[in-house]
């Protein structure tokens, strides 16, 4: 199984291909990338796609069924694009995502955890695997005739889906309020997408609305009250002109939306163990309701000290938990910098940057030049060295650049929060050459029944 949700096999030799180098003796067939398998399983399967170093394949016939190949819940499972592993026992799919992260660290990283790191194993933390997602975002369609869904699986055709059982309870009811308005008429064409994002309790619900540019805000704003009507869990509801009016993970870009109206509030209070949080339409926060506590705790428990640089901090989820003399978070998007300077405590600051921005500033002022960005505001640059730097960047990673102004600040501690095993992995190139030593590694499940994982470690500098 690798990264992506496929399995991997291989085509038998070409007898016709070109020779192998002389110091390369063993050859092998062409890679087959086939989705909803399991490994060790033997299945007919026919060839969808040839590449020049690859093929894709999809399964006509499990043969020969893994032991762990379970029936998914979901009747849309196989054409959705959404999830990967309803095929396999929930135990199983944390024995897959493990492995994955193993073997990406170990092929990439050279980092070896068979045995271990420096004592610790991956330590992984579960998830309930069913109606976890506190934020789901759907297309809409309104012409021939209304629907919404996702998206098929390597498709951009939508498929019609009532009821989502990763998602919470009460972002399920508002899925079939959507579809009640949308059966009776009431969703108006230039509707693109919903987003309903639900707070820790399953009990207040904030729905975001993107509209094409012809969209009439009267229209928009008759649906939203029909939903609000609908359900009184709802405590507001914005709409955006279509574009990034969000942040995206995947690239850390954030852009600046033409808002065409508000609701009710803009914002949901999100309550967890360690704080509570405004996050207003438009912001990044965890997606997992189980899993936000002990994703604080992983990142942000036992640790203390003079300074802590948190880097990519969207609303501060992880800044507030620290206990520090001084917390300085640094986030770039508007909206979620703005939360972000709600939420902090008063020994905290905020800044509005890029991780790039900041930290090439910061080793200008060590070096004697100014601090600021470009021609913007003065940053507040430590005079002293973190003592903690927490980084939680997109699924891009901190990339080359970043890694090494990070590496330049040689903080005592780093602790890295990804969302992708193969950036985590090429980042931990430059923090390993660095003299940084994992002290531990975490997987923890936030995104149960699909692919994707996030991965907490802990590094100290030798």
């Amino acid at each position: 199984m690798i990264y992506g949700g496929d399995g991997l096999a291989r085509l038998p030799v070409d007898p016709n291909a070109e020779q192998p180098h002389v110091d390369q003796p063993h050859t092998r067939g062409k890679a087959v990338f086939l989705p909803f398998v399991l490994a060790g399983e033997k299945v007919d399967a026919t060839l969808t796609e040839q590449k020049p170093g690859f093929v894709r394949a999809a399964v006509d016939a499990v043969i020969e069924p893994s032991p762990h190949r379970i029936p998914p819940a979901c009747p849309h499972f196989g054409r959705c694009g959404g999830c990967h592993y309803q095929h396999a026992s929930y135990n199983h799919q944390l024995e897959i995502k493990k492995e994955i992260l193993r073997e990406t660290l170990r092929r990439t990283a050279k980092l070896e955890l068979s045995q271990g790191v420096q004592g610790h194993e991956i330590q992984t933390h579960p998830s309930p695997p069913w109606n976890y997602r506190n934020r789901s975002r759907l297309q809409v369609r309104t012409q021939p005739s209304f629907a919404t869904g996702y998206l098929k699986l390597a498709s951009h055709d939508l498929l019609p889906v009532e009821q989502c059982p990763i998602s919470s309870p009460l972002i399920n009811l508002a899925i079939a309020a959507l579809w009640h308005s949308g059966r009776a008429g009431k969703v108006p064409e230039g509707l693109l997408e919903i987003e309903f994002f639900a707070n820790a309790d399953d009990t207040r619900l904030l729905i975001e609305l993107s509209c094409s540019g012809d969209a009439r805000r009267a229209a928009v704003r008759s649906l939203a009250e029909d939903l609000r009507a609908a359900m009184p869990q709802i405590t507001g509801i914005v709409a955006f002109r279509a574009g990034q009016h969000s942040q995206n993970r995947a690239t850390n870009t954030a852009g600046t939306p033409e808002k065409l109206l508000t609701l009710g509030e803009s914002y949901l209070t999100y309550h967890t163990q360690a704080a509570s949080y405004r996050v207003s339409a438009g912001s990044f926060f965890q997606t997992n309701r189980h899993l936000t506590d002990e994703l604080v705790k992983i990142v942000a428990g036992g640790r203390s000290g003079n300074l802590a640089l948190e880097l990519y901090s969207g609303v501060g989820l992880f800044s507030t938990a620290l206990r520090f003399n001084h917390i300085i978070s640094v986030e770039s998007s508007q909206t979620s910098s703005s939360d972000l300077s709600y939420n902090l405590s008063s020994n905290a600051t905020a800044v509005q940057a890029t991780a790039e921005q900041y930290l090439a500033r910061t080793g200008n002022v060590r070096a004697g030049g100014p601090g600021r960005v470009g021609k913007g505001a003065v940053l507040p640059i430590p005079a002293e060295t973190p003592d903690l730097v927490v980084v939680d960047p997109p699924r891009s990673g901190l990339g080359e650049r970043v890694a090494r102004l990070l590496v330049n600040l040689r903080a005592a501690r780093i602790t890295y929060v990804s969302c992708d095993p193969a950036t985590l992995a090429r980042d931990l190139v430059y923090l390993l050459a660095a003299r940084y030593r994992v002290d531990e590694l975490h997987l923890v499940d936030l995104f149960p029944q699909t692919y994707h994982l996030e991965s907490v470690v802990h590094l100290r500098r030798d």
